[in-house]
């Protein structure tokens, strides 16, 4: 197979380095990176050096670059960019896709996937959710520092998602935690329940996860946006359990203290967040549904200004 991970960040860079690791000097599928400027250079100059919680490496995808319009047909895609590049980042695969393309969007949001198929309508689009904290350290450099580092993909239809059993059988020969689901919008929400209020207060206030729940004030309003979520999603018909609040309240306290969002360390360094996929797309999901979102309404204003 030629694989292409586009964006090799903290997702990109885990994920797409396993592969890399497994597959790229075996011959049996072909790696691409596709990346961008000193980050890029460094991998090309040096391989891409991993730091992670199982152990350090260095790993060399068989292409790296960030010029695709040479690359040809690919058979499988993970995008690992940023929310607010997505469908920039899709555009470059026009002419590289076809009806056995499969297209995996791993990042932020519930709606990435059909983001995607707008642009790539052709491709065969499968939802995506990953639980990891990591970044790049530096140029060419990823450090993992936390999360469960599970890769879940897949669709609500279960004669559907049987088909990509042979994704599942590379990701896991590869060493990845990863699951084939029928419940991709169950996942994608209960991942949403935590990562959008999280995403948006660490943001707002530059409060690490523990310096979110040993503040009283700040936790009781973390629990208010997390039930604004869920009221949202059991308002679009999405299952999620009872106690869901309650378990991904809990999930949070199993982080390392210090641990930031990424919208949060993307915001102290001044760079795009992803405001869009996380708390403007909750407010608009929730005047859609009838659901008000006072919490994140708040929120987005702390953001804006």
């Amino acid at each position: 197979m030629r694989i292409a991970v586009v964006g090799i960040g903290g997702v990109g860079g885990y994920f797409g380095g396993k592969l890399a690791r497994a597959y790229a000097s075996t011959g049996e599928h072909e790696l691409i990176f596709i990346a961008r400027g000193e980050h890029l250079k460094a991998i090309q100059q040096n391989g891409l050096r991993l730091f992670t919680c199982e152990g350090d490496y260095t790993t060399w995808p068989n292409i790296a670059t960030d010029q695709p319009d040479r690359l040809g047909i690919l058979d499988l895609i993970l995008f690992c960019v940023k929310s607010y590049a997505l469908e920039e980042s899709a555009e470059l695969f026009k002419d590289h896709v076809c009806e056995r393309t499969v297209a995996i969007p791993l990042l932020n949001g519930v709606n990435s996937a059909q983001r995607i198929k707008s642009v790539l309508p052709s491709a065969d689009i499968v939802g995506g959710s990953v639980y990891i904290i990591s970044h790049i350290e530096k140029p060419g450099v990823i450090r993992q520092v936390d999360g469960a580092c599970r890769l879940t993909f897949g669709t609500d239809d279960a004669r559907k998602s049987s088909r990509y059993g042979f994704i599942l059988d590379l990701l896991l020969k590869a060493g990845i935690d990863a699951v084939l689901t029928d419940r991709i919008s169950e996942v994608l929400w209960t991942k949403y329940l935590l990562m959008c209020p999280l995403g948006s207060l660490t943001a707002a206030t530059g409060k690490t996860y523990g310096e979110i729940l040993a503040d009283g004030k700040l936790k009781a309003i973390l629990q208010e946006m997390m039930e604004e979520v869920a009221a949202v999603a059991r308002a679009k018909n999405i299952r999620l359990k009872d106690d869901a609040v309650e378990k991904t309240l809990s999930l949070v306290g199993t982080f390392a203290y210090n641990a930031k969002t990424s919208m949060q360390i993307d915001r102290e360094r001044g760079k795009p967040t992803e405001i869009d996929a996380l708390t403007a797309h909750i407010r608009q999901a929730g005047s859609e549904a009838g659901i008000a979102t006072p919490r994140h309404d708040e929120i987005y204003r702390m953001l804006t200004v």
